[in-house]
């Protein structure tokens, strides 16, 4: 694949997870996908099925959108800066729900094989997105 194609089926996956399209997963992610930088809340399958579970948990518990923000690409990896909007709806692990908006930022590098995503990895504001579930007070500042 070509480095847009690579991009595209990157804008693809979060366009699919933004509409609710489990099913669309089949045809965007590789059955031995490799999450380096899992949800911290255990217990997910690994590669694809995990990749579902995870899907899942976060469209009930915290409806929202990816606007990708920039997007880079090189040989097999493409690099995309996100802003990720939602409404803390449903329970999460541990965390009920609040009811608050969310905004977290994240930067995320997935590598592409056979025409799916293989990898993952990528750096999340949690503190923030820990701080607007209620599990951390806001910094005084």
């Amino acid at each position: 694949m070509s480095i847009e194609e690579n991009k595209k089926l990157v804008r693809r996956f979060y366009d699919a997870i933004d509409k609710g399209d489990i099913d669309a997963l089949d045809d965007l992610v590789a059955e031995d996908y490799l999450d380096h930088s899992p949800p911290p809340f255990p217990g997910f399958a690994p590669g694809l099925e995990g990749v579902k579970q995870v899907f899942r948990l976060f469209w009930e518990a915290t409806p929202g959108t990816h606007h990708i923000e920039d997007q880079v690409a090189e040989g097999d990896k493409v690099v995309t800066r996100l802003l990720c909007r939602g409404v803390h709806e449903g329970d999460l692990p541990g965390i009920p729900a609040t009811g608050h908006e969310l905004t977290v930022t994240a930067t995320v590098i997935h590598r592409i094989e056979n025409g799916k995503l293989a990898e993952k990895w990528s750096d999340k504001d949690l503190l923030a997105f820990l701080q607007q579930v209620g599990v951390l007070p806001p910094l005084e500042g």
